[in-house]
C-alpha cells in the first residue's frame, strides 16, 4: 500500500503527509528558489507601497491581553488581499507547480485557489494574532482546505513567527468570539481564558520556506519587537467540492490551480460578471 501510495504523489513524501494528517501543519524548506522569492519580495514591496493599507489591525478584546496600553495604541498591520491581482509575480507564486503539487497531496487531485493575503508587521509594535482559525474567517464544510504562508523573510519569535496548538485541527471547527463586551462586532478570535498562546509550538522559517495548515488548525503569532519589517503572504488552497458557507470570498470562484473542477447535475457554468 505504501509503495502504491507514493507512486501516487505529486511532491510529497507519505512521512510528510503523515505528520500534516497527524499534526495539522507541514513546513516546507527552499520550496521557492532564490530567485524567485527575491523577485517575489521586489513585487511585494511595490504591492505594499501601492496598493496595501495600514491599520490598528484586528479588534476585541484580546487586544488588552496580547499588548500593553501602550503598545496597544502604537500596534499596527500592513495588509492586501488577493496579490495575484496586482502583479504577475504572485500569480506565478500561487500556481507554482511544486506548491500546488503539494497541496493536492495532502487535499487530493483537484486544488482551487480561494484568496492570498498580505500579512506584514511593521518594526517595534507589528500587529500580534491572538489564538483563532482561520475557518472563523472563511467557514468551509470540511477540512479539506489548506492555508500556506509563504516567507518573504526569516522568522522567529521576536519578529511573530507562526505557532501551532499542535494537533488542534482535530477537533474541528470551534466557536470563536465575535463581538466586543458591548455588544459590537470585533475580529473573530478564540477566548483568551481558555486558549493561551504558551501552549503553542513556534514553526519558526526561512526566506522562500512555505508552512502549511489545516483551516482548522488553532495558531496565533507574538508582536514584532525587532526593526524590521516582517512579511508573510498567506495562500489559501481548497478542494472544489468544499463548498464555502460563509464568510472572506463567500460565492466566489477561484482559479483552478490543479487538477479539475467537477461537475455536479445541473450546475450551470460560472456567468461573465462573477
Amino acid at each position: 500500500m505504501a509503495e502504491a501510495a507514493l507512486a501516487q504523489r505529486n511532491v510529497l513524501t507519505e512521512q510528510q503527509v503523515d505528520f500534516y494528517d497527524q499534526h495539522g501543519y507541514l513546513h516546507l524548506p527552499g520550496l521557492f528558489s532564490t530567485d524567485e522569492i527575491a523577485r517575489m519580495a521586489n513585487e511585494l514591496d511595490w504591492q505594499i507601497d501601492t496598493w496595501a493599507g495600514k491599520s490598528p489591525g484586528w479588534s476585541g478584546p484580546w487586544r488588552r491581553v496580547y499588548m500593553a496600553a501602550e503598545v496597544e495604541r502604537r500596534s499596527k498591520l500592513i495588509a492586501l488581499h488577493d496579490l495575484h491581482r496586482y502583479s504577475k509575480a504572485w500569480c506565478d507564486a500561487v500556481t507554482h507547480p511544486v506548491l500546488t503539487g503539494a497541496i493536492a497531496d495532502l487535499i487530493g487531485p483537484n486544488v482551487e485557489l480561494h484568496h492570498t493575503t498580505l500579512h506584514a508587521k511593521p518594526p517595534e509594535t507589528g500587529h500580534p494574532f491572538p489564538m483563532h482559525q482561520d475557518w472563523a474567517f472563511y467557514q468551509h464544510a470540511n477540512g479539506r482546505y489548506v492555508d500556506c504562508l509563504v516567507h518573504l523573510d526569516d522568522t522567529d519569535d521576536s519578529n511573530g513567527c507562526i505557532r501551532f496548538l499542535d494537533g488542534s485541527h482535530r477537533g474541528g471547527a470551534r466557536q470563536h468570539v465575535v463581538r466586543n463586551p458591548d455588544g459590537s462586532p470585533c475580529t473573530p478570535h478564540l477566548p483568551t481564558d481558555d486558549w493561551n498562546l504558551e501552549d503553542t509550538v513556534p514553526v519558526p522559517a526561512k526566506r522562500g520556506d512555505v508552512v502549511a495548515f489545516s483551516i482548522h488548525m488553532i495558531h496565533g503569532s507574538r508582536i514584532n519587537t525587532t526593526d524590521a519589517v516582517r512579511r508573510i503572504v498567506r495562500v489559501g488552497y481548497r478542494d472544489p467540492e468544499n463548498p464555502q458557507t460563509a464568510g472572506q470570498s463567500h460565492g466566489r470562484p477561484g482559479l483552478m490551480v490543479w487538477g479539475r473542477r467537477p461537475r455536479t447535475d445541473g450546475q450551470p457554468v460560472f456567468g461573465t460578471n462573477v
